[in-house]
């Protein structure tokens, strides 16, 4: 059984609450529960001192921005993103943390603007405003025609992988699981009786296993795995041992692609018994446009990451990984400056994973599995 290559858009965090909310047509209340930030639009005035006038009431494309056309060009078979807010208009508010990320549901149109087959929703920020905040929504979503996986009111509901046809009667699996490194509470694990994210911790072998257990009696022939995991912190390269047995063990129990987030910036790629391990793909739309003390890891720049996997055996052909740069809340073209500055630095950490990154004349990134991988 042969047929084209199976290519996969796989997308960081999406952050469309807070500020973002704010710029959209229909802007939910903007007041916040953190500790020195309690007006949503001063992230936007953040950004504007930053990089220069941001538009109100902005098309629901905006955010996006210079990636729509680059999405369509590369006429992926599947779009998948972690959507990290609350699409809800609860005033619940999560006891004991520090950020708050909601969108009003009347914006769901600028998620919808991106196309996304999956939304993974096993993150930190999915119950910012409570359980009440969580049903909304999967509701709006769910109303919006939007696939989701990893939240649920229960948890056979959080655990259940979203589905997806491809050609050749091949089927995509996407499980998205959330972690305590990521910022995840431990009360937000759905059980049984009650709501919440497929929660897992990513330095127990027994999860592990258990999710393989998962994968081997959903995948039938033919089909590919995706899983999709939020984990470690915020800012850094170095990808701790506990993650790297996690996510091998992932592809040892069957999953074909392992699809990391949670860091703002990117982190290494690997290629791992042919399949390929992103630890973290860095945030691609968020508010944090003008916020210091983290310029060294240039979070302003994004990425686009386009997998090609061979679809009899799962495995990597390729990966194009297009750089972009957020400026006035809007995704635009980096610079070959800015290309050279994100190339260096990925190429450099994920040399210790044997992985090799090229870079062609446009500035995009190619990562080719190793030898007799």
């Amino acid at each position: 059984m042969g047929g084209e290559l199976v290519t996969l858009f796989l997308a960081g965090d999406v952050m469309l609450g807070r500020g973002v909310d704010q710029i959209l047509p229909h802007p939910g209340d903007p007041a916040l529960p953190e500790a020195y930030v309690t007006d949503a639009r001063t992230y936007v005035e953040l950004a504007e001192t930053a990089n220069g006038t941001v538009p109100r009431r902005a098309p629901f494309s905006w955010p996006w921005g210079e990636a729509l056309g680059l999405l369509d060009a590369a006429a992926p078979d599947a779009r998948i993103l972690n959507l990290e807010t609350s699409v809800t208009r609860s005033d619940d508010i999560a006891p004991g943390k520090g950020v708050h990320y909601r969108m009003h549901p009347a914006n769901l149109p600028c998620l919808e603007a991106a196309r996304p087959d999956v939304c993974v929703l096993a993150n930190n920020h999915v119950l910012d405003y409570g359980r009440h905040g969580l049903a909304e929504t999967l509701d709006s979503l769910a109303a919006a025609g939007l696939r989701t996986a990893g939240a649920g009111r229960d948890l056979d509901e959080a655990r259940r992988p979203a589905v997806l046809s491809l050609s050749g009667n091949r089927r995509l699996l996407v499980f998205s699981l959330g972690t305590a490194s990521s910022g995840v509470p431990h009360s937000w694990a759905a059980t049984a009786g009650r709501s919440g994210i497929d929660f897992v911790d990513e330095a127990s072998d027994a999860d592990a296993a258990e999710v393989a257990g998962r994968i081997r009696r959903a995948k039938r022939s033919g089909d590919l795995v995706v899983v999709s995991i939020h984990w470690g912190s915020n800012w850094g390269y170095a990808v701790p041992r506990d993650q790297i047995r996690f996510a091998h063990a992932l592809v040892d129990g069957g999953a074909d692609v392992v699809h990391g987030h949670s860091s703002h910036h990117p982190r290494p790629f690997e290629v791992y018994r042919g399949h390929p391990v992103l630890y973290g793909c860095g945030d691609l739309i968020d508010d944090y446009e003008g916020i210091g003390g983290h310029e060294h890891y240039r979070d302003d720049l994004r990425l686009l990451h386009f997998i090609s996997l061979e679809p009899d055996t799962g495995r990597l052909d390729h990966a194009r990984l297009i750089p972009l740069q957020a400026h006035r809340m809007r995704l635009r073209h980096a610079s070959r400056e800015d290309c050279d500055w994100l190339h260096e630095v990925l190429a450099r950490t994920s040399r210790a994973f044997g992985t090799d990154l090229t870079r062609d004349p446009e500035g995009t990134l190619t990562v080719h599995p190793p030898r007799g991988s």
